[in-house]
């Protein structure tokens, strides 16, 4: 397989590469790049098999890079040092990934199973398959929010928890912060990114993240500020089920 990978550090590419080379007869790196837009131009004219691509560079998102290219056939394996969202979506897709610093292990398994796509229409197939799961990790990070005549610009991954208030909501900051929203829960719950939040009962949406504990015989949550949250008897399924993704 003809591989390029794609960081915008140095130090990142040589590792891959060394470690790459122990597997000469089955994959070869034909081209590097730190420039994302300069990995445009040559993904599109070399062609390759295979992409190693950082998706959280300065310059550019991997998701950007890929949105970008007129050439799509070849497998991508995701390297990131630390997005838990990205990585999340891309394990519900079944798609590969390595976490830096990579090891051995990892390259080795990820080599497994590039050599079971083996083909072109598999390449295209594994390509859409990272490409759709992207598009979920890099939804908005920051959710705007009105409050009391101004709109608050609020991290998604400060958010511990929502909660109805009539034809109000209240969203309970990691902070330790309230604040007093001027929309009803449902149309709180339509700006949040539905990746990491969750409606678990009519008047509490919580961050997925924040959970600590399931009190099953009470039907509660424990989340990370120590705030006990009940949970419909009717959510329960569905939560435990996004929570083994």
């Amino acid at each position: 397989m003809r591989a390029i990978i794609v960081d915008d550090e140095l130090a990142a590419i040589n590792s891959l590469s060394w470690e790459l080379r122990k597997y000469p007869d089955f994959i070869s790196v034909i081209e590097t790049f730190t420039s994302p837009k300069e990995a445009i131009s040559g993904i599109n004219y070399l062609k390759p098999d295979c992409v190693f691509l950082d998706i959280e560079m300065p310059e550019m998102s991997g998701f950007s890079l890929l949105d970008k290219l007129e050439y799509r056939n070849f497998a991508i394996v995701i390297t990131t040092a630390y997005n838990q969202y990205a990585i999340q979506a891309i394990k519900e897709s079944a798609v590969d990934y390595l976490l830096k610093p990579v090891d051995q292990d990892d390259i080795s398994g990820v080599i497994e199973k590039l050599k079971k796509l083996n083909g072109s229409q598999n390449f295209q197939l594994q390509f859409e398959q990272t490409f759709e799961a992207l598009s979920k990790a890099s939804s908005p990070q920051v959710v705007q929010i009105p409050v009391s005549g101004k709109i608050l610009f609020l991290r998604v991954d400060e958010i511990v928890y929502c909660e109805s208030d009539g034809n109000y909501s209240k969203v309970f900051m990691e902070s330790g912060e309230q604040l007093l929203v001027s929309k009803k829960l449902k149309e709180l719950e339509d700006l949040l990114p539905d990746r990491v939040f969750f409606r678990i009962h009519n008047s509490f949406i919580v961050h997925l993240l924040k959970v600590n504990e399931y009190l099953r015989s009470d039907g509660y949550l424990v989340l990370s500020n120590h705030k006990k949250i009940p949970i419909s008897r009717t959510k329960r399924d569905a939560f435990l089920n996004r929570m083994s993704h």
